[in-house]
Parts: C-alpha cells; structure tokens; sequence
C-alpha cells in the first residue's frame, strides 16, 4: 500500500465523504464516524451514573472532573507540548479572555500590544475589550493582504511591547508566520508571545517547546476534525506560576468542595485558568478526530497537504485565476484561496454541485484539501470553476448575504 492510499483508508470513518466534494476542512473538519460512540458513552455515563459521572472513573476512562485536562493531554502531542500544559476550554474567546485576564499589565513602560490586520476578528474584539486603560493596540498591515512582511512585524515589537497576539497561520490566505523569530525578537525585548493555532494545528507540524511560544490557543473545529467546544490552551510551564486569572470559577480551586467564599488561590497546574463547569459532551465528542490525526500523523498529512495545494495553485495558474496565497511551499498553510472572475458567484455554484468550499470577502474562495481528499475531488472542483465561468452559470448565483460560506 502506498502513503498515499494509506491516507485514503482513513475515508470509510468520515461519512459526509460519501455525499459531497468537502474542500473546507479549514473552517469544519469532516465529523469521524466515531463521534456517534463516543457521544453514546457521553449519554450512556450520564443516565447510568447521574451526578456521580463526576468523580466515577471506568475502565481507565477519565472521570468528568478531569476531562478537561485529559483532553488537553491528546492534543498535546500534536503541539510538541508536555503533558498536563493544554487545558480545554469551550471557545477561543473565553480562553482568551481568561488569559487576558491573568497578565501583569502594570509596567507603564510597556504600553503596546501588537496585533495585524489579518488576524481572526474575534480575537481582536476579545482584546480591544479587555485592554487596561493605558494600553494601546499597534496594528501592523499587510502589505499585499496576503502575507505579512516580516521585517515590518519585527520592527514594531520593542522594549514597549507587551504582548504579541498574532495568528501562526493566517485564514484567508494560509500564510505562515515565521513565528520563531516573532518569538525570538519578543523574548529579547522583554514582551511575550500568543499565538491563534486554529489553521495550524493538525496540518503543518507544530512544536510549542522548540519555539518558546508563551501561549498557544487553538481549536479542534478545523484540521483536527473535532468540531465546535473543543478549544486548547497551551501555557509555557514556567510562565504559569506568574499568572493570576481575574476570569475565573470553581474549576480553579485547589478544594473546589470546600465552597469557600473568602480565600481563593487558584491551582498551580494547567487548571489555574480553568472557569466554570465545562460543556462534558463537546469533550466526548472531540476525541475521535484528534485520535485519528495522532494515528495518521501530521508529518504524512503535511507532505499530501504540499502536493495537493501545489496542484492547486498549477492549474490556477494555468487558467490565469489571481492567488490569494503563498507559493513557497514553506509558507503555505493547508489552503489555498483563489479569486477567479466572479468569485463569489462561483463559489455559490460549486456549493449548487456538492462541491463544499467557502468564500472570504476580500480574499476569495478558499479551498482545503485534507488527508481524505482524492486528487480527483481536487480536479473536479477545478473542473468545475472552469465550467461554471465558462458555460456561465454563475450569472444565476446572484450576491446575497450568506451567514455560513
């Protein structure tokens, strides 16, 4: 058998393969079909075993009290972290927003925290909103909307850098940053570093200790084919004793039992910014996708993902459709985005046929393939952007707004 039919073994366990072209596993990874047991066990533990689900451990199962942190213990692996440094949490918002939560903003030399202009939205809401007085946002811009220059990046991060929260993979473009001289400048300066893992974890090798990264948030939604609740937060060892979450809850207590009102000193392990009761089904449910990642592996995952958006961007080339991503090999993430003429339109015909991708204002239509996609689910969606603009069938997908694609 070949790496590559290996790879396409793994088909019969993502059921939705068999009804669609699903080019879009850089916003929901295709659902495992073990996901369907695992949420059974969910069910099955909490009709048979009621409040004490929570501290019953079965057959080497971890109880509910600590899935949280066995959880973050299967991802780990795949970030190159120890274990018991990856806490889950339910959104990257939140986790977010307790980290926030946790740091010393109190150096009136270190007013600045630098952000781009191609970061997740959400993740600059979140820290527009918790910012102290007397902190200021530095964006620093791309200046193609497509990658961020890295000399423009390392001259903004000085001795009055805070903190660098950046994305390690950009989702419109696929773009990697070259985090470890982001980390590297930001540690010699004194600031430290968080990085949004969402479009990296899962499909381009990750190692959290080689790069000395200080934080490190991601989600199993996309690559890790875990969907929605799923969120990891890394924290480097030595930094975490440093932290003191204001956003917090009963998770974080050393005796959470004891309900006591008037001392509270959060836990010296990766709990200490855990909040309140956690979502139990989504951390059931996220399992089966991480375990088959793990089992694959994500450095036979890169080596298809590279071949494959190659191919892509070839026969883009070839029809003359504008790229919105990276061409060099190391600094493409797991998608390519395209904007052929009419590309909004095109992206709604494609939908029309089953072929799943999505389209991003102000980049284009995004395709991803992953380690279950054929070549010729890629040639059929190029194909099919040929034919939709050529036959004109884009002419009767007109502009709406649309929440999802």
């Amino acid at each position: 058998m070949t790496a590559a039919d290996a790879l396409l073994a793994w088909r019969d366990e993502f059921p939705i393969l068999a009804t669609c072209n699903y080019l879009i596993s850089n916003s929901l990874g295709a659902m495992p079909r073990g996901v369907y047991e695992r949420l059974r066990d969910y069910a099955d533990t909490w009709a048979t075993l009621g409040v004490r689900a929570w501290g019953t451990a079965q057959a080497g199962l971890p109880t509910w009290w600590e899935l949280k942190g066995a959880v973050g213990d299967l991802i780990a692996p795949l970030l190159g972290a120890p274990a018991g440094t990856v806490l889950m949490h339910e959104n990257a918002s939140v986790a977010a927003s307790i980290l926030y939560s946790a740091l010393d903003w109190d150096s009136p030399r270190r007013d600045k925290v630098i952000v781009t202009d191609q970061d997740f939205p959400s993740d600059v809401y979140t820290l527009r909103a918790l910012l102290p007085a007397g902190m200021r946002l530095e964006i620093v811009r791309s200046r193609d909307g497509i990658t961020i220059d890295p000399a423009d990046l390392l001259a903004a991060i000085d001795e009055r850098t805070r903190l660098v929260s950046i994305s390690h993979v950009l989702f419109r473009s696929a773009y990697i940053m070259p985090v470890a001289d982001i980390v590297a400048r930001a540690h010699a300066v004194g600031a430290q570093v968080l990085l949004n893992g969402y479009h990296s974890v899962g499909v381009i090798p990750v190692d959290v200790t080689a790069l000395a990264v200080d934080f490190y948030i991601g989600g199993t939604l996309k690559w890790l084919c875990g969907g929605s609740g799923g969120v990891f937060m890394y924290v480097r060892p030595d930094v975490l004793p440093s932290l003191r979450p204001r956003i917090t809850g009963w998770f974080a207590h050393p005796q959470p039992f004891a309900f006591d009102l008037e001392a509270f000193e959060p836990r010296d392990d990766a709990y200490r910014l855990a909040n309140g009761t956690p979502a139990i089904a989504a951390l059931y449910a996220v399992q089966p996708g991480v375990e088959i990642i793990a089992r694959v592996g994500v450095a036979a995952i890169r080596a298809k993902s590279l071949r494959q958006t190659a191919h892509i961007i070839a026969r883009a080339d070839q029809a003359g459709y504008a790229l919105h991503s990276p061409r060099p090999d190391a600094e493409r993430g797991g998608t390519v985005t395209l904007r052929p003429p009419h590309a909004y339109e095109v992206s709604r015909a494609l939908l029309a046929r089953q072929i799943v991708i999505d389209y991003r204002e102000g980049a284009g239509i995004r395709l991803a393939p992953h380690f279950y996609t054929t070549d010729a689910e890629i040639t059929q969606a190029l194909d099919a952007i040929d034919a939709i603009l050529a036959g004109g069938e884009w002419q009767s997908h007109a502009r709406t707004r649309d929440f999802v694609t």
